[in-house]
């Protein structure tokens, strides 16, 4: 979406109307898919589900989720200390708490966020407010497309989809520091930490 504001100028004698560039806003305020839970949806089995996590005393900013062993939790939480890993758990407390899913860019990864996406839109977890989906590369390269194609369908069911480019020293298990990471992924974690900002002030459900 884009704002765009005109303005007078004038030539000699004559006066137009000059537009002025358009102001494009950050994706990251404008959900690009679903942004709160739906009755009509119903929760997957209970073998698909994510075990829930009562948590007490402080708690993060938001918590990352990782639907998947491997999914890259504990890498994003290590990036910064205000947000916790949620240890493949749905993180309940009395307060509510944010969380942003993650999963790698695979098949099985994918399906395991769509399974936690659904559980979530379903109206079960409660007091968990959703802001995304943190997809991150499984290997170094060019995602395939049918791949990609499956990460925008499984994000229409939560509020944004995130994509972290392949980071090598994760393989190894290597800590990163923030302003080393790639360009991208810097981007990525200042616009997840709006979105979940965002998403925080909103009622618990």
């Amino acid at each position: 979406m884009s704002i765009s504001k005109n303005r007078w100028v004038t030539f000699g004698a004559e006066t137009v109307e000059e537009p002025t560039p358009a102001v494009e806003e950050s994706p990251a305020f404008v959900p690009t898919g679903a942004t709160r839970p739906q009755l009509s949806v119903p929760q997957p089995d209970h073998a698909d589900r994510l075990p829930r996590w009562n948590v007490s005393g402080i708690t993060p900013d938001f918590w990352w989720l990782g639907v998947h062993g491997g999914a890259g939790e504990t890498s994003l939480a290590r990036l910064d200390k205000n947000t916790r890993a949620a240890e493949h758990h749905w993180p309940l407390t009395t307060s509510g708490s944010t969380v942003v899913l993650v999963a790698r860019s695979n098949v099985s990864g994918l399906r395991a966020a769509q399974l936690a996406a659904t559980e979530w839109a379903s109206g079960t977890v409660p007091g968990v407010r959703v802001a995304g989906l943190v997809v991150l590369a499984d290997a170094p390269g060019r995602i395939p497309k049918e791949i990609r194609e499956f990460a925008r369908v499984v994000g229409g069911g939560v509020p944004h989809l995130w994509h972290v480019p392949w980071i090598e020293a994760w393989r190894f298990g290597h800590e990163v520091p923030p302003e080393e990471l790639p360009k991208e992924a810097r981007t990525v974690l200042d616009q997840v930490r709006i979105a979940a900002t965002a998403t925080a002030g909103l009622p618990a459900n």
